[in-house]
């Protein structure tokens, strides 16, 4: 990876600074390097990653090379990183109560912007994470107006995240011709098992499919909790899988427990850093 990025990003995870890793540039080539639990590979019959995540499963899968997919990841998190310094923009992690009309709120903020003189606002869902939760993202006074308006959109938390951008909205624009021009010259295979696409919530086809997808996932809502009905999707009788989230944190196993309670009462956390110390003992 240090090869590849022209920086030690062990060192900078390990030993900060953290608004240095806080850096869209730093922090999304961090998140696929997760490493992989041996012990399930043989068997392994699906694969998904959440947003930048995605690569990582692919990699997993066979269809791209570490090396050319580390190298995607950092073209594509160097001009995020860009397109963010371009708009003040942000996302806000929201939990609502049943009646919470996402879509209504976000149109109140955006014309809450344009009373502000913002021509064209963006303010939007751009993950979809379990029921009665989202992350919406766009410029920063909508976000803002959403903060302060929680309790009239049925909002019971309304938390801004530690991020630099509006991700997977139209304000990333600007990263999406990189990205596609540094996909079209990695080899891409189809790969070796199931994986699911963050923009569709569906199986990935053919290596064309992919390189196409991965660029659109950069503006598009990541819908994650579609996705997980997708993936545990079986047929009466079938065995139920196991599930296995590998790298730092268990939010996805979180929102799992949210999503679908039998696979999560089959899933396991591997951290990578664990899985190193034992490795030493």
């Amino acid at each position: 990876a240090e090869k590849v990025l022209g920086y030690d990003l062990l060192s900078l995870c390990l030993e900060g600074p953290r608004d240095a890793l806080d850096r869209t540039q730093h922090c999304q080539p961090a998140a696929p390097l997760g490493s992989v639990s041996p012990q399930v590979v043989e068997r392994c019959v699906a694969a998904a990653g959440y947003s930048v995540g995605e690569f990582a499963a692919l990699v997993f899968a066979g269809a791209l090379g570490f090396a050319e997919a580390l190298y995607a990841v950092k073209v594509r998190a160097e001009a995020m990183q860009k397109a963010s310094e371009a708009v003040p923009s942000g996302m806000l992690s929201v939990v609502g109560r049943r009646e919470a009309n996402y879509k209504f709120a976000c149109l109140e903020a955006r014309k809450h912007c344009e009373s502000l003189g913002i021509e064209n606002p963006v303010c939007t869902v751009s993950n979809y994470l379990f029921p009665d939760s989202r992350v919406i993202a766009g410029h920063l006074q909508a976000l803002e107006f959403l903060q302060e308006n929680a309790r009239k959109y049925y909002f019971k938390r309304a938390k801004m995240l530690p991020v630099s951008g509006a991700f997977h909205t139209r304000l990333m624009e600007p990263a999406v011709e990189p990205l596609a021009e540094v996909l079209k010259s990695i080899e891409i295979q189809k790969p070796l098992l199931c994986v699911y696409s963050n923009v569709d919530g569906k199986k990935y086809m053919h290596s064309k499919h992919i390189q196409k997808l991965l660029v659109k996932q950069v503006v598009s809502p990541v819908l994650w909790e579609q996705t997980m009905h997708s993936v545990y999707e079986r047929k009466q009788g079938t065995e139920f899988p196991y599930t296995y989230e590998v790298g730092p944190g268990n939010q996805l196993g979180a929102i799992l427990k949210q999503c679908n309670l039998k696979a999560w009462k089959q899933y396991k956390h591997v951290d990578a850093l664990e899985d190193e110390e034992e490795a030493e003992i």
